[in-house]
């Protein structure tokens, strides 16, 4: 099949084709910017734009509903929307071009792996976890703040209110708990530490089912553009319209049930495994500290309460947790009980304020009830 037939199946017409200058002045920009953002990568900016400026760049015309931007292996180009404005390639372009960094290709030039994302011979694993983590570093090179977005009655804070913003806030959540750093590090250099990181502190098990969740969710989501395009060419309403309609609807309520339920997959498996782990009491705050800043990487929506029903069990269980290491006789627990004892009244009473201010009420009935 040829690159023309490919573009034409994904629905991309070329109009015209970036002159040198253009190239070497995005790819210039970019491997500054990439360098500047990730100084512990150790990269070389010179040779970074050396592979950047190698890269063909072209203007097409694009489905609605596409990304803006889009790298295509097979010919090692980068194909932005005709509408962009010039000012603003560079900006798209820094998605596509860590695409480029992190393929891995074999001897026949196929496609083995790019980033998080295994390319077998009759299935990819990982794309929504690969996507959603290049997003993530774009959003960082370009400096992109946070803000608050709803999408499918799901509301969180996010750095990529545009582009995979669901798959993006669980993919942060992972980041958060095991290292923006070790995330990066991975996707920019196609390896397994990041997998393996979070599998050790999890399992196998359940990281291959987060990972399967968010490509699901992405999945649905270009299900969604699909049939929104089908939509828009149709002159009239009918009955195949409705039907279409009806079937997004069902399709948002299926991406927001995945999002939750992996959301809660994450915090439990987490959570639970890492609170087994505690052994002295300066774990315990660590611990404390970690879950309760959990909330700020949260999706939230009307009627969900998983996450404030097991902070405020597992509050309950580290009071426990701390009172048994507290009156243990291990050596080593005592010497951290002398250390951080004048603390003890504070990280109480800390519980309970908190609690309080989560949850009110109900935050006080808990209290009254756990002896704290």
């Amino acid at each position: 099949m040829s690159i023309e037939t490919d573009l034409k199946k994904d629905g991309i017409e070329v109009t015209k084709k970036l002159d040198t200058l253009q190239i070497n002045s995005i790819a210039n920009n970019i491997a500054l910017k990439l360098c500047e953002t990730f100084p512990e990568y150790n990269l070389n900016q010179n040779e970074l734009f050396i592979r950047l400026s190698r890269l063909d760049m072209y203007r097409a015309k694009m489905p609605e509903g596409m990304a803006e931007a889009n790298y295509f292996y097979k010919n090692t180009s980068i194909y932005f929307n005709e509408h962009i404005p010039d000012e603003d390639l560079e900006e798209f372009a820094v998605h596509e071009c860590i695409h480029y960094l992190q393929e891995v290709k074999d001897k026949r030039n196929y496609l083995v792996r790019m980033g998080l994302c295994d390319y077998t011979e009759f299935k990819i694993y990982g794309l929504g976890l690969n996507e959603a983590a290049v997003q993530l570093m774009s959003s960082k090179v370009n400096g992109i703040p946070k803000e608050f977005v709803k999408y499918f009655g799901i509301n969180f804070e996010t750095t990529s209110p545009s582009y995979y913003p669901l798959e993006c806030c669980l993919v942060n959540q992972l980041a958060y708990l095991v290292g923006e750093d070790v995330l990066f590090e991975s996707t920019l250099n196609s390896n397994d530490n990041f997998k393996q990181t979070f599998a050790n502190i999890t399992s196998p098990k359940v990281f291959m089912a987060i990972q399967n969740a968010i490509d699901e969710i992405l999945y649905h989501e270009e299900d969604i553009i699909k049939l929104n395009n089908k939509i828009i060419n149709v002159d009239d309403r009918n009955k195949k319209v409705d039907g279409m309609l009806k079937k997004i609807d069902e399709l948002k309520n299926e991406i927001s049930l995945i999002f939750f339920r992996t959301q809660n997959l994450i915090i439990s498996s987490y959570f639970d495994n890492t609170f087994n782990r505690i052994s002295n009491l300066e774990e315990v705050e660590s611990y404390r500290k970690k879950l309760y800043t959990f909330k700020d990487y949260l999706g939230s929506a009307e009627g969900y309460t998983f996450f404030n029903d097991y902070y405020v069990s597992k509050m309950e269980e580290l009071e426990k947790k701390y009172n048994a290491l507290e009156n243990g006789e291990d050596i080593q627990i005592q010497t951290a009980i002398r250390v951080i004892s004048r603390k003890e009244n504070v990280f109480r009473r800390f519980i309970a304020a908190i609690k309080k201010l989560l949850f009110g009420d109900i935050g006080s009935i808990q209290e009254n009830n756990s002896d704290i």
